[in-house]
């Protein structure tokens, strides 16, 4: 899968163990509009997805995750790849130890039925929704979004620049 960008702090100790945790996200574009996690607590976009388990096929993590968080049912046949964004900084939860996250990027398309989600305690915390919205309205709140949490910061200037990479290869 190619490059989209890469992000790399260099917050940690090279000597540093590495956690690594793959994510696979859903780029899912219906009449022109977006459809992305909308976290109503945080006020804030991501793409619907998350981390690929250990042996898990990265299309069946993908389809998974969008279910999980927004209830969305992903077509297997329509999945392909967009790209993958490299995350490495300082890990926020275990001391020495840097946090590396290759996410990938799939176009995919939706069943019409939406089913319930499935959410984890943070997501749940979080107040995570679907919201289809237009993209340039995504890339906005992105850009205004500011947490006291520098990690999720990261997260989300990651997921605006996603964005805009989208809004390019679509043409607007």
């Amino acid at each position: 899968m190619k490059e989209l960008f890469s992000i790399d702090l260099k917050d940690y100790d090279p000597n540093d163990s590495v956690f690594r945790r793959p994510s696979a996200r859903a780029v899912i574009i219906k009449d022109n509009i977006i459809a992305m996690v909308y976290s109503v607590k945080e006020r804030y976009y991501k793409f619907p997805g998350g981390g690929i388990k250990d042996g898990e096929d990265i299309s069946v993590a993908l389809a998974r995750e969008v279910k999980e968080e927004v209830g969305l049912v992903v077509k297997p046949e329509s999945i392909s790849e967009f790209g993958s964004v490299m995350r490495r900084q300082k890990s926020n939860y275990t001391d020495n130890t840097i946090f590396e996250q290759e996410n990938y990027y799939f176009w995919c398309e939706c069943e019409e039925n939406v089913v319930d989600q499935n959410l984890d305690d943070y997501e749940k915390e979080a107040e995570f929704i679907l919201k289809y919205v237009d993209i340039d309205e995504a890339i906005k709140v992105n850009s205004e979004y500011k947490s006291d949490d520098f990690f999720d910061e990261i997260m989300i200037q990651r997921e605006k620049k996603v964005l805009e990479l989208v809004k390019i290869h679509l043409g607007r």
